[in-house]
């Protein structure tokens, strides 16, 4: 039995975390979460929608017909610092001695490619002219400098606090996009691409979760960008911060499954992945909510092509939830004939892929219904899925849970059984992935919204393994926001292009087609 201080206990307090969760978490470790089974990935026509362009067209009047009557809000996760996004640079200070090495014996010694790249193009970088202006007002003697010394005072100038910090801000704050008169943010370019899809009576209104700390640096910059971008796009903004809540933050524990102690006799915490991230989508509510993530975004040329896209799929997430809440309707009238039943049956199953159970037909007729109606009245999700083309991102499959139910799901990496030659078999032969692009409905069909706690799978988190000072621990993640988080959802898949995935993962991503003007 573990033995908490009152030091700890004042601290589980402080976070609303109970020492039952901790005990729970720390049993957790010592068990593992189950593996998930995968049967087959889903595929175009098994599992993922194709649409074809009448349809999309369809689907996207159908959208822009009902938006005026409707509550729509993007969700857009944010919280991700862009430390990652400059990886290799931070390596470059760290490694780098001017004193021996020139910049192409280092890219050479080290076998720098993105370094390489990175100086190479570096005035088509969107943050050339800050940096560069930055550098020349703080180095009077900046002509007479060589190139070595150049490079690395761009980079540290950059990167460092003393100059631009990059490097330790949100990347929802980094430049992304050069244009003729500024350069904008992805959080700039979230607000763009909302006036497009997901604005009523010319108002838009958006949700960030962030970093507690950089609450105010947001606000700044909404400060210093609204009223242009209000005036180009004739849309008004509502914008809105959440924090991921410490009371998801999990619990650190050694090798031997004990907590880890700071040297203040804390217990160590840390923060539990994006799926901590189902409790503040839990608190909004909406018609409709667009959920994309903060670096996925492009240049203001593409904006109306993958504003289309999501209308589309806005377009039939209505149309199915509207015959969800016909059929629930019926079944609650109690009029539904076999024929009529027959038809639901086939809605779910091609409609929102539904595996029957095996003794589905020897219920009893209310029993059937009842089964019916659990089925549809759960909240609903339609998600583009790409084809794989190298990029990481959780895939379609279809998976049986605990229960041996049939189901389809997405599913990350770390989620699958690496040890097991026939799952790595099946998730290698994935074509799709998800580039967390959905669209979702979390009302019911009386218009109360859902407990979205209620359909998370919470056998579906993982366990990773971390450093901190130098040792070894072990890290538990919740079940993942679009993963174990909506495993009870009803889910559609449609393939959509790749031109509505545009990450930033590696600043050297910027100056991929979608990113440069």
């Amino acid at each position: 039995m573990i033995q908490f201080t009152p030091h700890q206990l004042e601290q589980l307090k402080e976070k609303n975390i109970s020492t039952d969760t901790i005990i729970q978490q720390i049993e957790r470790f010592k068990t593992g979460f189950p593996v998930v089974k995968l049967d087959r990935p889903a595929i175009v026509s098994d599992g993922i929608i194709r649409l074809k362009e009448s349809e999309h067209s369809s689907y996207r009047l159908i959208y822009e017909e009902k938006i005026s009557n409707l509550e729509v809000l993007k969700f857009v996760p944010a919280s991700g610092a862009a430390t990652r996004m400059f990886k290799f640079l931070h390596e470059f200070l760290k490694e780098f001695d001017p004193c021996e090495d020139s910049i192409n014996s280092f890219i050479n010694k080290h076998k720098a490619q993105e370094l390489f790249t990175f100086f190479i193009a570096l005035e088509k970088f969107p943050f050339y002219e800050e940096v560069m202006s930055s550098l020349k007002t703080t180095y009077e003697e900046w002509h007479a400098k060589t190139d070595r010394e150049k490079k690395l005072l761009f980079v540290k100038q950059m990167l460092e606090i003393d100059g631009l910090n990059y490097g330790h801000m949100p990347k929802g704050l980094v430049p992304f996009h050069k244009y003729k008169d500024h350069s904008a943010t992805a959080f700039e370019e979230h607000l763009f691409e909302a006036s497009i899809y997901a604005a009523t009576h010319k108002q838009a209104k958006l949700h960030f979760t962030i970093s507690e700390d950089f609450k105010d640096d947001f606000t700044a910059e909404f400060d210093r960008i609204e009223k242009i971008v209000e005036s180009k796009t004739d849309t008004e903004f509502e914008i809105e911060f959440s924090h991921q809540k410490s009371s998801t933050d999990t619990i650190a524990v050694d090798y031997k499954n004990q907590p880890i102690v700071t040297e203040e006799g804390d217990l160590f915490f840390r923060p539990s992945g994006h799926g901590a991230l189902l409790m503040n989508l839990n608190e909004l509510d909406a018609d409709v909510i667009f959920i994309k993530n903060i670096d996925n975004v492009t240049v203001s040329s593409l904006e109306q092509e993958v504003g289309d896209y999501k209308k589309s799929l806005a377009g039939l997430l209505l149309t199915l939830q509207e015959q969800c809440f016909g059929y629930l309707k019926l079944i609650d009238d109690n009029v539904v004939s076999d024929d009529l039943k027959t038809e639901i049956e086939e809605f779910l199953k091609l409609k929102l892929s539904t595996v029957l159970p095996q003794d589905y037909q020897k219920y009893a007729k209310e029993f059937q219904l009842e089964y019916l109606s659990n089925r549809l009245n759960r909240p609903l999700r339609v998600c583009g899925m790409v084809k794989n083309e190298g990029e990481p991102g959780g895939g379609p499959f279809w998976v049986y849970n605990q229960k041996g139910e049939l189901s389809i799901e997405i599913i990350e990496g770390a989620q699958i059984d690496k040890s097991n030659d026939q799952q790595v078999i099946i998730a290698n032969k994935s074509t799709h992935f998800n580039p967390v692009d959905l669209v979702c409905a979390v009302r019911n069909y009386k218009g109360e919204k859902f407990n979205l706690l209620d359909f998370c799978d919470e056998q579906t988190g993982f366990i990773t393994h971390k450093s901190r000072l130098g040792r070894n621990i072990k890290a538990q993640e919740l079940p993942g926001l679009w993963n174990g988080g909506m495993a009870y959802w009803n889910s559609v898949f449609v393939e959509v292009p790749l031109i509505t995935f545009n990450p930033v993962k590696t600043v050297n991503d910027l100056l991929k087609p979608a990113h440069q003007n």
